[in-house]
């Protein structure tokens, strides 16, 4: 029985990056001789146990064999007979099949010390066709490392795995698991430009791929195709640090510029409200968590509001922090108002421009709580005043608070 430290653990350490979790993989052993050294097996699909000390997963060394469509369509063989360099071999990209040995050797029968040093993401065998999967995290590594290239034979093999209908098979939880993964890198724009490249894109988020080639106004937009802005607004949220539900919310947020009638273009009047349509299609679909749905919601929107707001009064200002829900989810808003940042600053050649809506909006919300509800309400009830018409009052006592901060 010997033991390899495998994958993402052996690559990380190679390139000097940090290391934060190890995966092992036994060649020689048997379930029943993991169990009896103490191992506690935990895979359902196929044999993987947890170190009795260190916790940290073991599986057996496997081989897998096609039997449907989908990344559920495969047959696992692990019996102490399956060598390393079979278990490498079903791996996805070269330099992700490195090995090492518990005395430091490194085993690499495919290559990926040179790929990574040629910063190159290739896949190890044809095995890699067999797994629809596999297209998003090529797609993700390479948001990932940003200064890799994806191998031309890889693309042609990803290109003819979309042809074929293997990403139609990709279940919702795992496009989301990648895609969120995905938007979390450094640079999640390259994510979707290789999801497009090789025609994948179009199979599992057709709202984002009709984006590219839809002209907006260049007064506003200098980068002019949408598909080409949505990238430089993903590319920002990253530099600004945004949370997931922030990154998902600059993703979704200009989804309805893809169905703006062809003759009213580069106006895209009402696009707000049909990105708010097809996000709840595209959330529904991919099952995507609330928190991130509710947050694309409300900046799909009001981004264009949020933007203009520098034009607004105290009235508008308030409603707008109503539509928002800002009183009951401050928290939540000042996520908005980075996305809405996100937005304005993804734009070609103003990255660096300031975003004074953000400071506005935040002081405005924080004026407008600084009304006593439970005071107001009382007074309006004192008045005889009921239901909605209390709420009137509360509305018209924060409407006078911004006022006054606007005039200040």
């Amino acid at each position: 029985m010997q033991t390899y430290m495998v994958g993402g653990a052996v690559r990380d350490a190679l390139l000097g990056r940090p290391v934060h979790d190890h995966d092992w993989v036994v060649v020689g052993a048997t379930p029943e001789a993991m169990i009896g050294a103490g191992y506690l097996p935990v895979g359902k699909d196929f044999p993987v146990f947890l170190h009795p000390q260190t916790r940290e997963e073991h599986a057996l060394a496997r081989t897998e064999r096609k039997t449907a469509p989908g990344y559920r369509g495969f047959v696992v063989h692990a019996e102490p007979t399956v060598t390393l360099e079979e278990d490498l071999g079903r791996r996805d990209l070269t330099i992700n099949a490195i090995a090492q040995a518990t005395d430091g050797r490194l085993v690499d029968p495919y290559g990926g010390q040179a790929d990574l040093k040629a910063k190159v993401l290739r896949h190890v065998t044809q095995a890699f066709r067999e797994d629809p999967v596999r297209i998003l995290r090529v797609a993700r590594f390479a948001a990932r490392f940003a200064d890799f290239e994806v191998a031309a034979e890889t693309l042609d093999l990803m290109r003819a795995m979309v042809a074929q209908g293997e990403a139609d098979h990709l279940v919702p939880e795992r496009v989301w698991q990648e895609l969120a993964r995905g938007l979390m890198e450094q640079r999640p724009s390259r994510m979707f430009q290789v999801l497009r490249g090789c025609g994948a894109l179009a199979r599992i988020l057709p709202e984002v791929d009709r984006l590219w080639g839809v002209p907006q106004r260049a007064e506003y937009h200098p980068e002019v195709d949408t598909g080409v802005h949505l990238m430089l607004v993903l590319d920002m949220s990253a530099r600004l640090q945004a949370s997931l539900a922030v990154r998902f919310a600059c993703l979704g947020h200009d989804l309805g510029k893809g169905t703006t009638p062809p003759e009213v273009l580069p106006r895209h009047i009402g696009h707000e409200q049909r990105s708010a349509r097809l996000l709840q299609t595209v959330c529904n679909r991919l099952r995507v968590p609330n928190d991130c749905r509710e947050l694309a919601d409300v900046v799909a929107r009001e981004h264009g509001n949020i933007h203009r707001s520098g034009e607004a009064g105290a009235g508008a200002l308030v409603r707008l922090l109503e539509r928002c829900d800002a009183f009951r989810k401050p928290e939540r808003f000042d996520q908005v108002l980075l996305a809405c940042e996100c937005d304005a600053r993804g734009r070609l050649g103003l990255q660096e421009r300031p975003y004074p809506q953000r400071k506005r909006l935040r002081a405005t919300l924080a004026a407008a709580r600084q009304v006593s509800t439970a005071a107001v309400a009382a007074d309006a009830a004192a008045r005889g005043l009921q239901g909605d018409k209390i709420g009137e009052e509360i509305h018209r006592a924060r409407v006078a608070a911004v006022a006054q901060l606007l005039a200040a």
